[in-house]
């Protein structure tokens, strides 16, 4: 009941990056790295909820945008990832997320996307399920084989029409020709200043309104039916696995302390510690492609 009250009120909360979580946290032991022990608690799982964020994307490559060096030209992504600066000049953000579109192309899943994938497609066959809630918009974990996710932010590779609502899938290269060749991300190179109706425009029929990019951006609220699902997931779950997230961007960052407040295990995969590491009853430290294959591999004790 608790998280069900905590997810109503992330409905209305509007996505926010580099805010630090603030726990009022009591006297806990640091937690376990024991593999074994969480191999046990993997064993037992009927429902394992797996939360994962930028540091996965990261080590395909993914730009994220973020911290010291995260520019694209002379832009953060907070400075064009707003519903004002798509209103001020929308050929302006459409070079941008035409640009991380195109930077996919050359992307591939990595072992830790490998791995969770594999994952679900075994222990379904077991009667147990895997859910994947990730805050990323790059569809990598759908490449690698996932199926059952949750994206909280939407994706890099649907539109959503400014006039009609209508929200489609576009893995169209470029999405529209008045993109093609644009979008470097050099610092000197020139806007494209692409005329509003040469962006990308609907296809429905009577409409041809204005595209958008299908994400949540700042100072937007996620999507209500995704925010649902994600708790129906997680009051499910015997056991949480964060892997490569910061624990610092809202609503996402109090998912998992709030499943660990009922007693179910949460391990956290990372390459540091975060905010929210002593929350959880396992810590497992390095780059997500490695520590994470070997602890969602086949338990002895599942079936052959």
């Amino acid at each position: 009941m608790f998280l069900r009250r905590v997810t109503h009120w992330a409905k209305t909360f509007h996505l926010c990056a580099g805010v630090r979580l603030t726990y009022r946290v009591p006297n806990m032991t640091r937690p376990s790295s024991d593999l074994t022990q969480f191999r046990k608690d993997f064993a037992k799982a009927k429902h394992i909820a797996i939360i994962t964020g930028a540091g996965v994307s990261a080590e395909s490559g993914v730009p994220t945008f973020r911290g010291a060096g995260g520019y694209w030209r002379k832009w953060q992504a907070q400075d064009l990832a707003t519903p004002g600066a798509f209103s001020r000049d929308p050929s302006l953000v459409w070079e941008f997320y035409h640009y991380r579109r195109e930077v996919m192309s050359s992307k591939e899943p990595n072992a830790a996307h490998m791995s969770i994938a594999e994952c679900e497609a075994r222990l379904s066959q077991q009667g147990r399920s895997v859910v994947v809630i990730t805050q990323n918009i790059d569809e990598l974990h759908y490449r690698a084989g996932s199926r059952n996710i949750l994206e909280l932010h939407g994706s890099l590779f649907k539109t959503r029409c400014m006039s009609c609502g209508e929200v489609k899938a576009n893995h169209t290269s470029p999405i529209c020709p008045a993109l093609e060749g644009k979008g470097a991300p050099d610092p000197e190179a020139k806007e494209a200043r692409i005329p509003v109706n040469d962006l990308p425009r609907c296809e429905r029929r009577g409409c041809h309104g204005l595209l958008r990019p299908y994400v949540v951006w700042f100072g937007e609220a996620l999507d209500s039916d995704i925010l649902s699902s994600v708790e129906e997931e997680l009051e499910k779950c015997d056991l949480c696995l964060v892997v490569g997230t910061s624990s610092i961007v809202y609503p996402a960052a109090m998912f998992a302390p709030q499943v660990a407040a009922r007693g179910v295990p949460v391990a956290e995969f990372n390459t540091e510690s975060t905010p929210a590491t002593m929350r959880f009853m396992y810590h497992f430290e390095g780059p997500c492609g490695t520590i994470l294959p070997p602890a969602l591999a086949r338990h002895e004790s599942e079936p052959i």
